[in-house]
């Protein structure tokens, strides 16, 4: 079986498809049940941050995957198959493994190199976890994709250069002359990217306000910065003493239009969120800025040397994850010849109990142990050379040589195999219409 995935970004997709496309915890988890509700799909994993929903899945047979997928996306977000196809990239099998990678080391990010993202696809990860929606195959490309996108940022320069979506925005602001210090800054939302941008606010100076749904969750977050808290019905009270506004909810439905804003000190805005919260024509009010204006002004901001030196990691990465995975398809053979050897050992040692009666017990301990010896040794490079010849791939089947010629009965070495056969060649994506793997991959 191989991972397949379906990708809608910043890259390729506009806002307004984003928007479409974006999803809540409930929404994902549901997105994730269906999927694996079908036949074709045994795994899901969703991802759905501002600015990107993608679907990972473990599948038998690609085209089969990819119509399932395809057809949940457009239930879940009302757009067309069709539509989807132009504006989703599609990853297949390895470089499927290599998107994962890149995704987490933060080179697919709208701000190339920020460290968000990776709570994010640990979010993904745990949702899919409680969900029941994520076996041995996703959960462990999940982890590796975690810990390489750790190191990127630990090891690697773009690790100290990438900013946050928040901290981007926020430079954005300054730009159009409204800073943070000395502000009354009003924080909506509670999750994540509001925490952050609690947090960054009040580091600059600015008292903070947070306003939420739940007002259990503002006061907690507004403890963690000396700021204060308010329910979402005393947002317009809470807007008559704000200079800056920074919303992150992403709820259905603007939650802030220019009625709200009319007559209020509020000297800029800040709109985070997907759906988007904040109506445009606030925009004509007060200086906005929104993901739109950040995805113009981020385009191509990351340095070369950054990036280069992030994908080489990545790239290693692959290598090492791909290789493990190769070697690890062979193993049952390995289990089987092994296990052969053992009982042939053993039906040897019976017949010398039947020739020889007269050896005694240390005496047949000693010569089994040799026989055993002899076998490890005529055993040991063969199996060695197969596992390391199945790590660097190619197109030679050294298991199923190794399977020939020691005639090795195919039902015991499926019965210790928990891995299946991929559908073709590993990343071969290129059904008519949508993008080969390894074109989106040089795209991004």
């Amino acid at each position: 079986m191989s991972i397949l995935v379906v990708s809608a970004s910043h890259r390729g997709a506009s806002l307004e498809s984003l928007n479409a496309l974006a999803l809540d915890t409930a929404g994902v988890t549901k997105l994730a049940h269906g999927l694996t509700d079908t036949e074709v799909v045994d795994e899901a994993v969703v991802l759905s941050t501002c600015n990107r929903t993608e679907v990972y899945v473990h599948v038998e047979k690609f085209h089969a995957g990819l119509e399932v997928v395809v057809e949940a996306l457009s239930q879940a977000s009302g757009l067309s198959p069709l539509e989807l196809q132009r504006i989703c990239s599609v990853y297949y099998d390895e470089a499927a493994v290599g998107h994962l990678f890149a995704v987490a080391a933060g080179l697919e990010s709208m701000v190339v190199g920020e460290s968000q993202i990776l709570g994010q696809v640990r979010h993904a990860l745990s949702t899919s976890q409680q969900a029941g929606t994520v076996g041995s195959a996703l959960n462990s490309l999940f982890q590796q994709a975690l810990r390489v996108g750790k190191r990127a940022q630990t090891e690697t320069s773009i690790g100290a250069a990438g900013r946050s979506l928040v901290g981007a925005a926020v430079e954005s602001l300054s730009r159009l002359g409204v800073g943070l210090g000395g502000r009354t800054v009003v924080v909506l939302g509670a999750g994540s990217i509001a925490s952050l941008a609690a947090h960054t606010a009040a580091d600059a100076g600015a008292s903070v306000v947070v306003v939420n749904r739940t007002l259990a969750k503002a006061q907690r977050l507004a403890e963690q910065v000396d700021g204060a808290a308010r329910p979402l019905g005393e947002l317009t009270a809470a807007l008559a003493g704000a200079e800056v506004l920074i919303t992150c909810v992403g709820a259905p439905g603007t939650v802030v239009g220019p009625e709200l804003v009319q007559g209020t000190p509020l000297l800029g805005v800040v709109d985070l969120a997907l759906p988007a919260d904040v109506d445009t024509r606030v925009g004509q009010l007060v200086p906005l800025v929104n993901l739109e204006r950040l995805q113009r002004e981020l385009a191509g901001s990351a340095g070369a040397t950054e990036v280069a030196a992030a994908r080489e990691l990545v790239s290693g990465e692959v290598s090492d994850f791909l290789g493990a995975r190769r070697a690890a398809k062979v193993a049952p053979t390995v289990v089987a010849l092994r296990t052969m050897a053992a009982e042939v050992v053993s039906a040897e040692m019976a017949r010398l109990v039947g020739k020889a009666p007269g050896l005694d017990s240390a005496q047949l301990h000693e010569v089994e142990r040799t026989v055993r010896r002899v076998v490890d040794k005529i055993l040991h490079q063969p199996t060695v050379r197969l596992q390391s010849h199945a790590a660097a791939g190619g197109s030679l089947d050294y298991a199923g040589a190794l399977r020939e010629l020691f005639a090795l009965d195919p039902v015991q070495v499926a019965a210790v195999s928990s891995l299946s056969h991929t559908e073709g060649p590993a990343g071969e994506v290129d059904p008519a219409g949508w993008p080969d793997a390894g074109r989106a991959a040089e795209r991004a």
